[in-house]
């Protein structure tokens, strides 16, 4: 089963680092992931082999405060509110260290005192900084103690030692320096979960529900499926229901990124956080709570932003050890400048220092953020990221192959041509031997037959044969209908040249035959009818094939539709490559010779549901045009619009955000592997310069606000543009 829990005490990547080993090493626990920026953990584990209470017991006993998620309705969850709420305890600490620290700086500048006496006043002055930091040292120290030290304990040892050398300025420098970063950092950091929040403000607190034949205001919390809800114009629409009253134009800008309003009327779907825009409407409830559009659309957000990409194994392995490495290169530089100049008040400078410009939460930081970020910049456009491993991924891609019903055409098949070839043949006949089938092509024709005047004969028994038609009998007559391959192989041959002329046409032929004896013995029966079907390429589908080719990917069509009409679309949308006549239970195996051994990364974007093994068997599943059905377990990303470019700006901001981790990763790297050798000391012998524990501190603080502020960037991104 897989459990969340709120994390206390987590500073940096050395204490995620540390929580996941830990965890992970219990037996039952299968997977654990812990978020340093969402101060959570999600674990996986066996409830007969390991409880929660364990879990929890095992983080105390390394150092931290582990609480088990209550359950709640998740639209009301608010992911950052941890964060602002520490943002607003490291802005109060700052400016009380800054009070203090600003006339201990002065003085520490001055003569105009005696010596003495400028210890003692430094001494009174550095005391309430202490004392309003006094977590950096009973967090640092204990969890040193317990041989897990974090960057606290780098922060609590260099204070500890300024003060031990009466380097009181430094000591209260460091301190106020760090929680400007710290403070720095966790709004930053708060602004990450904007796109979540934005979302659960969507949501109306209270909604208008028709109970006992009254209408009365309840909280959102109380409206159950089968309720039936008023909602005015102007006003968010509180749950997903269906239509029973009333017309009205819907924006749904917050689920799908698209700024037009849909007129909706009688029996159209609407989802929760939408605004009806115009007329006064009543909606039966489908789903409500927890079960809603939006409710699962924050759910996807938060557990992707919580996942762990595989990019950021490397700084998670690093991160496991830095904190030992730098007190471990602290102590080895005190010890060489004792050694080679005999000053220990020097060597302790060059060991503080080492200390306090080390920052172990850029490593942390610089893949959750840039995470976070572009799944909640994707959700605010209707693309949504199941997992973090997804989203990198998705950068990887260079092959994309589209289902062609429903992905790439609008999916709604319409008849376009009858033929009667034997007397008694019609559009009623026809629909009578489809009525039962569940084929989009079986519903059109029943549909057509339903628009004109006459009555659809009921059939004496029925059967669908997947892939291939359906069988009926009606007034005694046997009676198929399906593909050319269907005719073919109970060894009717029919004329298929017209057929043939209709498919090279783009459409769709469905051929009727009529056998002579119910048996369905090979040869005995002719084709009584033929009738032609036309499901056009959306809007949008031509535009799609055109961004993806222009980002250098590789389009496929793969549909189970015959080769003319196939061919005929992939003219229209300008797709070089068509697999055509491929039953679905035979897709994932065209998925496994397209990837060619790993040698191609594919996407495979369908419906989710006829397409569920290829959209499995491929390296990112995409199901698209998904609309309030958005939890397809067998899509790795849903694209909510029914917009094909969709797929080419998911593409985009997957590379977008792995661009933006590697750049974070980078200067993560770059910053600790240049700035602790400069504060060892290396550049003395060239420079006779060696840096000062405040500076060293200044540069840390900054170094984690600038990955933050990097990944924030992503926020602006416009993935409209082409």
């Amino acid at each position: 089963m897989n459990k969340r829990y709120d994390i206390k005490g987590m500073g940096c990547a050395a204490c995620s680092a540390r929580i996941e080993k830990c965890v992970g090493a219990m037996e039952g626990v299968r997977k654990v992931e812990v978020n340093l920026l969402a101060n959570n953990m999600v674990v996986n584990f066996d409830e007969s082999l390991c409880t929660s209470q364990d879990i929890m017991d095992t983080i105390s006993d390394a150092g931290y405060e582990a609480f088990e998620e209550a359950e709640e309705d998740v639209h009301r969850r608010d992911p950052s509110e941890i964060t602002k709420e520490h943002a607003g305890e490291m802005k109060r600490r700052f400016i009380v260290s800054l009070i203090f620290a600003v006339p201990l700086f002065v003085i520490s500048m001055g003569s105009f005192i005696d010596k003495p006496a400028i210890y003692i006043v430094q001494a009174l002055l550095v005391a309430p900084i202490i004392a309003i930091n006094y977590k950096y040292f009973t967090v640092g120290f204990s969890l040193l103690a317990k041989r897990s030290p974090n960057m606290d304990s780098l922060i609590a040892v260099g204070a500890a030692a300024a003060v031990m050398i009466t380097y009181f300025e430094s000591a209260g420098m460091i301190l106020t320096l760090v929680t400007l970063g710290k403070f720095l950092e966790a709004r930053a950091k708060g602004k990450t979960g904007e796109a979540i929040e934005k979302l659960i403000a969507m949501a109306p607190d209270t909604a208008m529900v028709r109970r006992d034949g009254a209408v009365v205001e309840v909280p959102i919390e109380e409206i159950r499926a089968g309720d039936t809800v008023i909602v005015k114009p102007g006003e968010s629409i509180p749950a997903d229901g269906i239509i029973t009253s009333g017309q009205t134009a819907v924006d749904e800008s917050a689920l799908t990124g698209e700024s037009i309003p849909v007129d909706k009327g009688v029996g159209d779907a609407v989802s929760s956080a939408t605004v009806n825009m115009s007329g006064l409407i009543e909606l039966e409830v489908s789903r409500a709570g927890s079960d809603t559009t939006l409710s699962q659309i924050i759910k996807l957000v938060d557990e992707a932003g919580s996942s762990k990409a595989p990019i950021a194994r490397t700084a998670d392995k690093v991160a496991g050890i830095f904190v030992p490495v730098v007190m471990g290169i602290a102590l080895l530089a005190f010890i060489i400048w004792v050694i080679a100049g005999g000053d220990v008040l020097r060597a302790a400078t060059v060991g503080i220092s080492v200390l306090v410009i080390s920052c172990p939460c850029a490593l942390g930081l610089a893949t959750p953020v840039a995470i976070m970020v572009g799944t909640g910049k994707g959700a605010e456009n209707g693309i949504l990221i199941k997992s973090a491993e997804a989203l990198e991924q998705a950068h990887k891609i260079d092959t994309v192959v589209l289902d062609k019903t429903g992905t790439i055409t609008v999916g709604k098949p319409e008849v376009t041509d009858i033929i009667a070839l034997e007397e008694g043949f019609d559009i009623f006949l026809a629909a009578g031997i489809e009525k039962y089938s569940t084929h989009p092509l079986a519903k059109a024709i029943v549909a057509a037959a339903l628009e004109k005047p006459g009555e659809i004969p009921e059939p004496d028994s029925f059967e669908e044969i997947p892939g291939r038609g359906v069988c009926a009998v009606i007034d005694g007559k046997t009676y198929i209908a399906g593909n050319e391959a269907y005719m073919e192989a109970k060894g009717i041959e029919p004329d298929f040249d017209e057929g043939h002329e209709l498919s090279a046409r783009g459409k769709t032929v469905v051929y009727f035959a009529e056998l002579d004896t119910d048996d369905l013995y090979p040869g005995e029966g002719k084709v009584a009818g033929v009738i032609a079907l036309r499901d056009g390429p959306k809007p949008t589908s031509l535009k799609a094939v055109t961004l993806l080719e222009n980002m250098g990917i590789d389009v496929i069509m793969l549909t189970g539709d015959n080769y003319g009409t196939s061919e005929a679309i992939k003219k229209e949308v300008g797709i070089d490559r068509v697999i055509a006549q491929v039953l679905p239970q035979d897709k994932d195996k065209v998925i496994e010779n397209i990837q060619d051994g790993g040698q191609k990364i594919v996407a495979m974007v369908g419906d989710g549901i006829n397409d569920a093994p290829a959209i499995i068997r491929s390296d990112v599943g995409v199901a698209i045009g998904s609309g309030t059905d958005i939890a397809l377990d067998s899509a790795d990303i849903v694209l909510v619009r029914d917009d094909l470019t969709d797929v080419a700006r998911m593409i985009r901001l997957s590379r977008k955000v792995i661009t933006n981790i590697k750049q974070n990763l980078f200067w993560a790297f770059f910053y600790n592997a240049l700035g602790i050798p400069i504060a060892a000391g290396v550049l003395y012998p060239l420079t006779g310069w060696l840096l000062n524990p405040m500076i060293g501190a200044a540069c840390m603080c900054l170094s984690s606000v600038c990955v933050v502020s990097n990944a924030l960037r992503l926020r602006k991104l416009k993935l409209y543009q082409n």
